[in-house]
């Protein structure tokens, strides 16, 4: 996956207000990825921990392949 320039940038950048949200499923600790439908379309993510820190922007096609992939198992031997 690419991302745009926004690495390093604060969550805030300027950009237009967005809603995060994160997983049903994240844990109670915060440790959790936040994402945020940008007005573009694309995708921004950060880390919950430290919202006013970096977000990486992903073009919307780029995360629906993830997820896929996820789904698929793709990735299930890094947890196992």
């Amino acid at each position: 996956m690419s991302h745009e320039s926004a690495l390093g940038l604060p969550s805030d950048g300027g950009r237009p207000p967005v809603a995060w949200r994160k997983s049903r499923r994240s844990n109670p600790n915060g440790a959790c990825v936040e994402m945020a439908r940008r007005p573009d379309g694309q995708i921004a993510v950060r880390d919950s921990k430290d919202p006013s820190g970096p977000v990486l922007i992903y073009p919307a096609a780029e995360i629906a392949l993830l997820v896929d992939a996820i789904k698929s198992g793709e990735f299930d031997d890094l947890i196992a």
